[in-house]
């Protein structure tokens, strides 16, 4: 479904939501009592600014007696062939979230991976596909690093291990553009980076990737993701243990200017190691 079918659609959901809940004689208050969300929220919603997540979409039918509808729709706008079924419901929320924190211990995340590295990091993983398929799953990619251009993009915070500097994905050259591009969006501002070097040893997070990612009007979330699968979690507690592992990240990692100066010495190291023609 292309960007703009995609978000009229959720337009179409953010109405029928509207006037389901107005034939049933509730304000967004009232409704967003009952699903567990704020008015706001549910205002949110409606005008599409937010999408909800499938639960919340279950929670709405409950509450409207609407036979499923707005789960159905939901799954149907969240399916997107191009990300993992677990990861679809993170890129809808990453759109809409004002903070972004990020712990990568293997890869470049996706919202600041180059074309190339994208094209690498694909085919590592699916050694037999088309190059139909590839250019999908990194067309994607690039399309949803444009959050990161747009005036109100989120704050993003993101934490390297060493290993992810160092690892030449896609050749040396591919490597060095992708740690350049990396420095550059640290130095403009636009994400702030750090590093966890190899001598800090043991750290926080040790089994995959880490995301939180905080919102103007509901409750934080956290995504964590192995090979083959990813959980969003939303519940309080276990949100808040997901803050304290990434604070101990934050203690674990170089300052922010030792982190540059370590990120554009390995992409030199890596230019250093392109062959000449």
């Amino acid at each position: 479904m292309a960007n703009g079918s995609r978000q009229a659609a959720w337009e179409f959901f953010g109405a029928e939501l509207k006037r389901r809940r107005e034939d049933r004689g509730l304000t967004q208050a009232d409704l967003g009592t009952r699903v567990f969300v704020s008015g706001g929220y549910i205002g949110q919603f409606e005008q599409a600014i937010r999408k909800p997540q499938l639960d919340i979409a279950q929670r709405i039918d409950q509450a409207l007696q609407t036979d499923g509808i707005f789960e159905r729709l939901c799954r149907k706008l969240i399916d997107d062939r191009r990300y993992a079924e677990y990861f679809a419901e993170v890129v809808e929320l990453e759109r809409v979230a004002t903070r972004i924190c990020e712990f990568a211990p293997t890869v470049v995340p996706g919202l600041l991976q180059t074309k190339a590295y994208a094209e690498a990091v694909t085919l590592a993983a699916n050694p037999f596909v088309t190059d139909e398929y590839v250019e999908d799953i990194v067309g994607a990619r690039l399309e949803r690093a444009r959050i990161l251009k747009d005036a109100t993009r989120p704050e993003y915070w993101v934490i390297l291990h060493e290993n992810v500097v160092r690892i030449p994905v896609g050749g040396p050259q591919a490597m060095a553009e992708q740690l350049e591009h990396v420095a550059g969006l640290t130095r403009e501002r636009t994400v702030w980076a750090t590093v966890i070097p190899y001598a800090t040893g043991a750290h926080a997070a040790m089994t995959g990737d880490l995301r939180l990612m905080d919102f103007e009007d509901a409750p934080p979330v956290a995504y964590t993701e192995t090979s083959f699968s990813g959980t969003l979690m939303d519940d309080p507690a276990v949100v808040k243990r997901a803050h304290r592992a990434y604070d101990l990240l934050r203690v674990a990692a170089l300052s922010p200017e030792a982190s540059l100066a370590l990120i554009e010495s390995a992409a030199e190291d890596h230019r250093r190691c392109t062959p000449t023609i």
